[in-house]
């Protein structure tokens, strides 16, 4: 009489190693996003209309700014905007308009924009008309 054998497969599956390979790609990404620039170039706008703003910052391609036409430094530029704001009469309803000249970074827009969403003021980015 012959004993019968049990030949069955157990069907669980060991999780500890894709855990492991997962963590080691999520921290490869998170370093490796660090790294990539994205330099976007502004859409080109098609309309017509030109919203009403009471400041002005125009950024040169050079990395110079100019606050209501007049030149103001990076590490200034806060206290600059700030100040145009204070002088406003509808400090509520204060827009700065930015106006990034064709080819600058995105990083300086978005810096003035961190600065007037800061002093809570609205931010509008002006773009090239479609030619």
């Amino acid at each position: 009489m012959g004993i019968k054998r049990r030949n069955k497969t157990s069907a669980e599956f060991s999780m500890s190693s894709l855990t492991d390979i997962i963590f080691l790609l999520l921290i490869f990404f998170m370093l490796t996003s660090s790294l990539v620039q994205i330099n976007i170039q502004l859409p080109e706008s098609d309309s017509k209309t030109v919203a009403p703003t009471d400041l002005s910052v125009m950024i040169k391609k050079d990395g110079t700014y100019l606050v209501n036409g007049k030149k103001t430094a990076k590490r200034d530029l806060s206290k600059r905007i700030a100040l145009e704001v204070r002088y406003q009469t509808n400090k509520e309803n204060a827009t700065v308009n930015i106006i990034p000249e064709s080819g600058t970074e995105w990083k300086e827009t978005f810096n003035v924009m961190k600065i007037a969403s800061s002093l809570e003021v609205k931010a509008i980015i002006s773009t090239q008309p479609k030619k």
